[in-house]
């Protein structure tokens, strides 16, 4: 039985296609700003559920932590 293929164990010295890369990279250019969106809609449903007006902000926070972590994760991630 041969072992599976780990797909984060690539070699170093072997270049990847260009596609791989481009698709790689743009998937923060849409991350990024769908994180925000969602944290904004969460807050606005928040804020209309309890009936606020501040919540929105504190969901646009968290999207904007939660996009600059996932830019960590996917830098760390290629950088290996």
């Amino acid at each position: 039985m041969s072992p599976t293929p780990d797909p984060n164990n690539r070699d170093p010295d072997r270049k990847e296609n260009f596609w791989v890369q481009v698709a790689r990279y743009s998937q923060l250019a849409f991350i990024f700003p769908a994180a925000v969106v969602a944290g904004w809609l969460i807050g606005l449903a928040l804020d209309h559920w309890l009936h606020t007006t501040w919540i929105y902000l504190v969901g646009i926070l968290f999207g904007i932590a939660a996009g600059f972590v996932e830019l960590i994760r996917a830098t760390m991630r290629n950088s290996r």
